[in-house]
């Protein structure tokens, strides 16, 4: 059974005397860094000289190069995307390190693909909040938290456990709860909904949309419907409050009944085998093998992707519903 942890679970003392360094002050680094300061916590920034700096010492920081954040911190946090994390560790983290460091990381890609192999004498903990960081913040501000995901990978101090989930407790998260995971439970799972869940989300809306625009539908009103009201977005958020079935309730019957009944084994089956390839990509490190192929190719796929769903006829047609709605606004 998966076990939960609260604020009772968690000592921030056990981390008061070591210093913190926030590798990338970008929106997840931004927030936790906030919040760590509200909590008491010594707390350096290491960043680029680029606008994430600037917005450090808006903010009250002092911030300094990755390298001398890492010299300095005893709590290391890696906060910069996944794919510069290996690069950066090598060059500016590595050398830094000293025994019993904890090296922290927001998402376990880095450890779980074998891309960053930190030494023995350091504790590898993760702590992951489900949120981005702009709600990581605002929950925070407003007293409460964001759930996280907790794990530790390496425990070189019989202290990491401890680390971690005062960590957790000092940014929020366990204000609402901090789950017990692994690095690699973690990270697949992320991945498996970035690369199972969201493609046939993603396709579904553009197939629909396409559809429906062909068959005389005014394009405005097709994208409203569908995601640009924001609808979706309110359901999604009462599935999280009141749970996938429970907040049926909330619709009419008409769309209860159309929605189980058009929810046919038939359809599940061709949903299954999308996840099932999807996942074995994920968990037999081929994706982490593609994705690190296309970096060193300078993103050619990536981009030309990119740019081609930029180039979608519904990108007009959402800018065409903001301005209007803007409009009605004023």
């Amino acid at each position: 059974m998966a076990r939960f942890y609260t604020d009772a679970d968690a000592d921030l003392e056990q981390i008061r005397e070591e210093p913190i360094a926030i590798i990338g002050y970008g929106n997840q680094g931004r927030a936790q860094a906030l919040n760590l300061r509200d909590s008491g916590l010594q707390v350096l920034v290491g960043n680029l000289q680029d606008a994430y700096w600037q917005q450090a010492v808006e903010d009250g920081f002092q911030p300094m190069s990755p390298a001398e954040a890492a010299r300095q911190g005893r709590i290391i946090c890696l906060l910069v995307p996944d794919e510069v994390q290996q690069q950066l560790y090598e060059r500016d983290i590595a050398p830094a390190l000293q025994p019993c460091d904890a090296l922290d990381f927001a998402h376990g890609y880095s450890i779980r693909y074998g891309l960053i192999r930190p030494p023995a004498e350091v504790d590898v903990i993760l702590v992951a909040p489900r949120m981005i960081g702009t709600g990581v913040r605002e929950l925070f501000l407003k007293g409460s938290g964001a759930p996280c995901a907790v794990a530790v990978e390496q425990d070189a101090t019989g202290r990491a456990w401890q680390r971690a989930l005062a960590f957790a407790k000092a940014i929020g998260a366990t204000r609402t709860a901090a789950l017990e995971t692994t690095f690699a439970e973690e990270t697949e799972l992320d991945h498996f909904t970035e690369q199972a869940v969201m493609p046939v989300v993603f396709s579904l809306l553009v197939e629909s949309f396409d559809l429906l625009v062909a068959r005389g539908y005014q394009p405005e009103m097709v994208a409203l419907e569908l995601w640009a009201s924001g609808e979706p977005s309110e359901t999604w958020g009462q599935i999280a409050s009141m749970g996938l079935f429970r907040q049926l309730d909330l619709h009419s019957r008409t769309s209860q009944y159309g929605t189980l009944t058009r929810s046919t084994s038939g359809l599940r089956e061709q949903l299954r085998a999308i996840a099932e390839k999807g996942l074995a990509e994920i968990r037999s490190g081929a994706f982490a093998r593609e994705w690190e192929a296309e970096r060193s190719a300078g993103y050619a796929v990536f981009n030309k992707l990119k740019r081609q769903a930029l180039c979608h006829p519904l990108n007009e047609v959402e800018q065409t519903i903001r301005e209007a709605l803007r409009r009605a606004r004023e």
